[in-house]
Parts: structure tokens; C-alpha cells; sequence
């Protein structure tokens, strides 16, 4: 089934990352059209701390050219004939992934995000050889396990960086047990930040601690949910806090921010610090004391899965979490990458296409 709107295939493409704020418009081949795939006609794209991290070569070789983005919404406009969620018209999301293997366990079970043969949406190459191109486009094809309805009450724009931001934020809350009783510190009040904070408090948690490395973003942070601010370029605050928090999620380069150890601290025994942030570069050696002292654990967590995106979006709905963004036209993507690079944007760039 498809609509009588004929798609272009064209986005805002890197061609060198040496030279990797500069875009130009480039036509892309999509993927060739199965049963259960969903073409998208893309309105909006948010900008992710991965898209730079890619196009600047951080992650390693890439292959060009590339159009990045993986915040996507738009509204549907062809499906295949075994696609069973949705219909022409729908409006909808993609994430950081566009497909999987669908067979092993995890697939299975539900925790597709963590399959071992992930498509991601850019960068990454499809069965039939076809290169995935991101949302800094005209539009996407992709199987329907990783298209996702968005809710009436929620704008196009306002949803884009829940996409990644905000999922990346709520998997970690609901899988460690946020809500209340619990005590949630998030470190690093940027994109992904900004979200933890939110749903911490809108999952009922009874303390929500926002970390940053100076006063700038207190007012912002408390009135994104928070309890209690942490200075930590401030003395004496790990003493202050020490013993406090069941649950950290830690958004920055705790390389150059904070020690491992000052992080561990603070949490309660079996206390669990989630690191959130992909920097470029290892994580520093950690002393192994600083968490047998306290039975804390360190974890990790990638996106969510599609339920657990359905469910985010509702509770976004329900208890009012906002996107706080910078819309900008699509033809000003260079900008946007300088200054997400530059860690300008509260808190998050969203592009509207524009081509």
C-alpha cells in the first residue's frame, strides 16, 4: 500500500570528516523494499552527541558520504504488504537503529536494541549491500519493529530527541528500578541529562540530584525536576554526598569531569552508577576499592527497546516531559554540529527538512 506522494531520496550529507561541518545535498540509494518495511517521509531530525562522534572520525572510519541523524519523525507514506502496525498517514519515529537479526534471543526476548548484528541508522551497511543513510533527510525505509507511533498530544519536533536522548535516559531508570523510595543522581545536565532529570521525578522518585561541573545550569536543573544541585567543581561535595544515591546515571566523560571514585561515593551499598556517555576515548583506571568498599556496581545501557519507547512516549505525555530545543532549518546543520560540538545548545538542536 503506498500514497500517491513520490518520495525523493537526498540529505544533508559529510563528505570528509576532516571536513565534517560542511554538508551538501547528495542523492542515496535507500534499501531495497521488503514485506514489513515502512517508508517515512521525514519532517524532523534532532542532532545527537553521536552524530558528531561520527562525522569528526571519533569512532573510527565511516563510510562517505554519510548523512547522519538518528532522531527521526515524520509520518508514514507506503508500507509493505505484511506490515501489521501501521497504515499511510501515521505519524511516527525511527531511533539509533533500523534493524536487527530478528532471530537470536534477544531479538526474541524483546531486547533487540542489544542484538549482535545491529543496523544502525546511518553507517551501517544492510543485507543487500545498501549503505543505511540517517535523518538528515527527505526520508527512510526501515522494518516496522523499529518504527514507533507517536502520540497525538506530542509534537513532531517536541518527540525527535526522546527518539535517543530520551530513551537513552528512561532505559536505564526503569530497568534499575527508579521510582519511589529511590534516590537518582544524573551527572551532566546536556541532552541526555536534561530528560533523566525529568523522568526521574515524573517515575515518582523521592530525591533527584543534578551533578555539574559549575552554577550555570541550577536554575535550569532545578526547574527541570531536580531536588537537590550539585557543584562538583565546588570542595568538599563528595563528603557532602557520600552514601546518598541508589542510582546514577552518568552523561558526561567522567575522564575529564569527575573521578570514578568520587562517583562511586556517593551511592548507597549495591548502589549503581549506569554510564550513558560514548567518548571517544577508554574510561580512566578505576581502583577496584572504591566499589568492593560499597558493593556498588558499574553498568552500561544502549537506547531501549521499541516497548520501551512506546511506554516513554506515554509517560512523557502523562506527566508533561519537554524537549527542551533549538529549531533550526535543515540547510543550517553545519551551525548546529559546531555548536552541539561546542556544547552550546540547551539541549537539543532539531532540524526541520527542508529539501
Amino acid at each position: 500500500m503506498s500514497s500517491n506522494t513520490e518520495l525523493q531520496w537526498k540529505g544533508y550529507a559529510v563528505h570528509d570528516t576532516k571536513l565534517w561541518d560542511e554538508f551538501k545535498v547528495t542523492d542515496f540509494k535507500p534499501k531495497g523494499m521488503e514485506d514489513k518495511d515502512v517508508d517515512i517521509k521525514i519532517e524532523y531530525c534532532g542532532i545527537c552527541g553521536s552524530d558528531i562522534h561520527t562525522i569528526t572520525g571519533g569512532w573510527g572510519d565511516i563510510i562517505l558520504p554519510l548523512i547522519p541523524g538518528h532522531e527521526i519523525t515524520g509520518h508514514v507514506v507506503r508500507v509493505g504488504p505484511k506490515v501489521t502496525e501501521f497504515k499511510v498517514g501515521d505519524r511516527v519515529g525511527v531511533g539509533a537503529q533500523v534493524g536487527s537479526c530478528y532471530d537470536c534471543q534477544r531479538c526474541k526476548s524483546g531486547a533487540e536494541n542489544y542484538c549482535l548484528k545491529p543496523i544502525h541508522s546511518y553507517n551501517s551497511v544492510y543485507p543487500d549491500g545498501t549503505v543505511s543513510q540517517g535523518g538528515y533527510a527527505t526520508a527512510i525505509r526501515l522494518n516496522e519493529l523499529f518504527v514507533f507511533p507517536i502520540p497525538d498530544a506530542l509534537s513532531l519536533e517536541q518527540a525527535s530527541p526522546m527518539l535517543c536522548a530520551g530513551i537513552t535516559a528512561y532505559s536505564p531508570l526503569r530497568t534499575n528500578g527508579a521510582g519511589p523510595g529511590k534516590s537518582v543522581g544524573v551527572i551532566g545536565i546536556g541532552g541526555i541529562g536534561h530528560y533523566g532529570l525529568q523522568f526521574a521525578k515524573a517515575m515518582k522518585c523521592d530525591r533527584v540530584v543534578a551533578f555539574s561541573h559549575s552554577e550555570n545550569k541550577k536554575a535550569d536543573a532545578l526547574a527541570l525536576g531536580a531536588t537537590d544541585f550539585v557543584n562538583t567543581g565546588a570542595k568538599n561535595w563528595v563528603e557532602e554526598w557520600t552514601d546518598t544515591l541508589d542510582i546514577i546515571l552518568c552523561t558526561v566523560d567522567v575522564s575529564h569531569h569527575i573521578p570514578l571514585s568520587d562517583i562511586f561515593a556517593t551511592l548507597k551499598v549495591h548502589g549503581r552508577c549506569i554510564m550513558l556517555a560514548l567518548p571517544d576515548d577508554a574510561l580512566p583506571p578505576i581502583q577496584a576499592f572504591s566499589m568492593i568498599a560499597s558493593g556498588v556496581l558499574l553498568g552500561g545501557s544502549h537506547i531501549g527497546s521499541k516497548a520501551e519507547i512506546v511506554e516513554m512516549l506515554d509517560l512523557a505525555v502523562r506527566e508533561g516531559v519537554k524537549s527542551y530545543i533549538e529549531l533550526l532549518p535543515m540547510k543550517e546543520v553545519g551551525k548546529a554540529v559546531q555548536g552541539m560540538k561546542a556544547g552550546k545548545v540547551r539541549y537539543r538542536y532539531v532540524l526541520k527538512v527542508d529539501i
